[in-house]
């Protein structure tokens, strides 16, 4: 049994709580407390990390750790990131500014990226149709970057466990 640990980040409400809870097969861990951010109408916010574990078929097991969303507590983004071997970024299409929400966490993983896959989960897509998957991929690769993008529906633990898949599928790709 091999152990892996994917980190989730994202803005505050972009839903890496959600999408952790979706999937753990533990109640998961949580560092939740009131937010007094009044710009996000949000009663809880993530300032330490969020945890959940999950069994894949061969009974590897992924840990997840989500990271608080708020740039103020960017310093504990690569303490969590730290022998991490993916990363899953969540953006919230209904933001107002979704592409540079993006470019924060890439500037924000920049190091660790450079050495780990990623994949990006595009949420509430339904809703608000731009900027679309196509889209962001377009901007990712402007930067330089290629990872792949899906929209995702964090409430739907089969929508996690396909970014969870895709992540993973980066992996075993290197590998060979």
């Amino acid at each position: 049994m091999k152990e892996h640990k994917i980190i989730l980040t994202g803005t505050m409400g972009a839903g890496k709580t959600t999408a952790i809870a979706a999937v753990s097969e533990i109640p998961p861990i949580m560092t939740d407390v009131t937010n007094n951010d009044h710009t996000v109408d949000k009663a809880l916010t993530t300032v330490g990390f969020d945890y959940g574990l999950l069994t894949l078929d061969n009974g590897d097991r992924i840990r997840l750790f989500g990271t608080p969303g708020q740039a103020r507590f960017r310093f504990v983004w690569s303490v969590i990131a730290k022998n991490a071997l993916g990363l899953i970024i969540l953006i919230d299409n209904s933001r107002p500014d979704p592409l540079a929400d993006l470019a924060v966490y890439l500037d924000g993983f920049s190091t660790e990226l450079a050495t780990m896959p990623c994949v990006v989960g595009v949420g509430r897509t339904e809703t608000h149709f731009y900027p679309g998957v196509e889209q962001i991929a377009a901007a990712l690769e402007r930067a330089g970057r290629v990872f792949p993008v899906l929209p995702v529906d964090v409430r739907r633990s089969e929508d996690v466990v396909l970014l969870i898949d895709v992540l993973l599928s980066q992996l075993e790709a290197d590998l060979l």
